[in-house]
């Protein structure tokens, strides 16, 4: 049944009086451009379907390394705030125990306060104010100096630089309630 391109030109050929669409040149060229095309158009679309597999599977690549990368960061964000958590309760340990200490050496001072005023007034009568006045003044410097002393020596001993910009930062942030 299938009838070859010379059969039909032969056929157009005697029936080329006639002037019908396969005796004319131009069909044959317009039907055989249709063969090439179909008979071309399986691996070409082949080729562009597996270029195109290719590009989504890098782009599913991509996707698949941003999520992992994503989570990478979740985890190392998650930490950071622990850490800084951390930080801020070992913070408030030291603030604790630097008032503690801080009242500690307030009585202290105290203590040593009365047993020099317990001295003093054995001392002659007009001497008692000067005395007294002195005393107080010394003892506020020295217990303001222990005071500074002692919590420079427990920040510089137990404060990290972080720790200590931190507790700078503050400061500077409390400092104009404070002037006011």
């Amino acid at each position: 049944m299938f009838i070859s391109i010379a059969q039909a030109a032969e056929t157009a050929a005697e029936h080329g009086a006639h002037g019908g669409f396969f005796s004319e040149a131009e069909s044959w060229v317009a039907i055989t451009w249709l063969i090439v095309v179909v008979l071309l158009a399986k691996p070409v679309f082949r080729g562009i379907t597996a270029a195109l597999d290719l590009r989504r599977e890098k782009i599913k690549a991509r996707i698949e390394e941003a999520e992992r990368l994503r989570a990478e960061a979740q985890e190392m964000l998650a930490t950071y705030q622990k850490k800084q958590r951390d930080a801020l309760k070992e913070a408030e340990g030291m603030v604790a125990f630097a008032k503690a200490e801080a009242e500690r050496l307030a009585a202290q001072a105290a203590a040593d306060l009365d047993e020099l005023l317990k001295r003093r007034e054995q001392q002659a009568l007009e001497r008692i104010a000067q005395a007294e006045a002195e005393a107080l003044r010394e003892v506020r410097n020295t217990a303001v100096d222990i005071a500074i002393s002692a919590t420079r020596k427990l920040i510089a001993d137990n404060l990290s630089v972080a720790q200590s910009a931190a507790l700078i930062d503050s400061a500077i942030k409390e400092l104009p309630a404070r002037l006011h």
